[in-house]
């Protein structure tokens, strides 16, 4: 039997890591989420910032990062200029400091195409979700475990869905253009 719950729990998960894309994009203030994407290479593998030193954020366009190791310091330094951040470590023993510059008007223009591109990515992962929930169809259809009415309506609840998730990757743009667009 064809399942459409699990079809749009593929969708709300590729809405979940765009949701997580948006967090850790720059807006003028400081969030330690904008940290999450950045892996620092320790111990021989990849480490989120946050398992080698605790992140604080002390004022609105600060953020401190205390690292446990001081062996790490350079490591999560390096990490840091190397994103796409473009933030600018200010190293303190073993304290980090990451002081946020307002965004300028030509930064903001970059941040938006940016924000539509994941955004576009976002919707192309969920039409492909539509298109793997449709070909499973024609596939049941054929092999006449379904009907051709059963098609249709799940054909049209897949669609509704779709649509349901579309909207909301475009709400989240919006809402994140507005964000950085104030000043």
């Amino acid at each position: 039997m064809f399942d459409e719950k699990s079809h749009s729990l593929k969708m709300d998960k590729a809405i979940e890591v765009f949701s997580k894309e948006l967090s850790s994009l720059r807006t003028g203030r400081a969030n330690s989420a904008m940290l999450d994407l950045v892996k620092v290479d320790v111990y021989g593998q990849q480490m989120p910032i946050n398992q080698i030193g605790s992140i604080t954020t002390p004022e609105p366009r600060m953020i401190n990062i205390q690292v446990w190791d001081q062996n790490n310091v350079p490591l999560v330094d390096a990490a840091i200029k190397k994103s796409e951040l473009g933030l600018n470590p200010q190293i303190d023993g073993q304290l980090i400091r990451l002081p946020i510059p307002e965004l300028n008007e030509e930064r903001r223009t970059e941040l938006k195409k940016l924000i539509k591109a994941m955004g576009e990515k976002c919707k192309i992962s969920i039409r492909n979700i539509r298109r793997d929930a449709n070909e499973e169809l024609k596939k049941l259809l054929k092999s006449k475990e379904i009907g051709e009415d059963a098609e249709k309506t799940f054909e049209k609840n897949v669609q509704t869905i779709t649509d349901k998730h579309i909207a909301t990757v475009d709400e989240k743009v919006t809402t994140k253009e507005k964000e950085i667009m104030t000043i």
